[in-house]
């Protein structure tokens, strides 16, 4: 039987219909996905920094000193830069969301940078949390630059985890967004084909549409 092109879904020579070829859409694994990527990079910041808010070293102050108790020091004064890095990182990951193939790659960078600053960071504290310590058991004894007997808790060893897990998905955006389509509005327009009023158009694109003169009910 002569069939005309199943492509067009039109009939064949005895007038019944054809149907149209079936496609299989591919399914991006979850992991790919920009908002799986992106929710990770921002649990993760929030993380480290809710890490700083707990007690990061204990310092044994000995019966001689002024201060009489034992002086626990929280993230946020052990490692100052850790709080920082991860509100930048916090900003860097939010901004990814909107930003365009460019300026993705840019914060993706930072975050990942930031991540590798927060590593480096706690290391230093867990290698040596005795000079971590020593500005605020200063403050506490009166003392300045006076030892002590100071360990980290477990909190530094979860902010180096969840700064790795920044900083992997930090990677992933940067060689995974490649292949992302693009949600601002300005790379919008420019992927759209010339004449492409047939496109959906959003409230956005209907307002940018009215001020350039256009009538976007056309």
């Amino acid at each position: 039987m002569n069939r005309e092109n199943a492509a067009t879904g039109e009939s064949d020579v005895n007038g019944g219909e054809l149907p149209a070829p079936h496609t299989t859409a591919v399914r991006v694994p979850a992991w790919q996905r920009k908002s799986t990527l992106i929710l990770l990079a921002v649990v993760a910041a929030l993380a480290v920094f809710g890490t700083t808010t707990q007690t990061w070293i204990h310092v044994a102050i000995s019966p001689g000193e002024v201060a009489t108790t034992d002086l626990d020091i929280p993230g946020s004064k052990a490692a100052v830069a850790v709080s920082a890095l991860a509100l930048v990182a916090l900003a860097g990951s939010l901004a990814t969301t909107i930003a365009g193939k460019v300026a993705r790659n840019v914060t993706a960078a930072i975050v990942f940078l930031s991540a590798v600053g927060i590593i480096a960071v706690v290391l230093g504290i867990l290698a040596d949390p005795a000079t971590a310590a020593m500005t605020e058991v200063g403050a506490a004894t009166g003392i300045e630059g006076q030892p002590s007997n100071a360990t980290t808790t477990l909190f530094p060893v979860l902010a180096a985890v969840a700064a790795a897990v920044l900083a992997l998905a930090a990677l992933l955006v940067l060689f995974l967004g490649r292949g992302w389509n693009v949600r601002s509005k300005y790379d919008a327009a420019k992927a759209a084909p010339v004449g492409g009023k047939d496109q959906p158009m959003d409230e956005i694109d209907r307002w940018d549409s009215l001020s350039r003169g256009e009538d976007p009910t056309e």
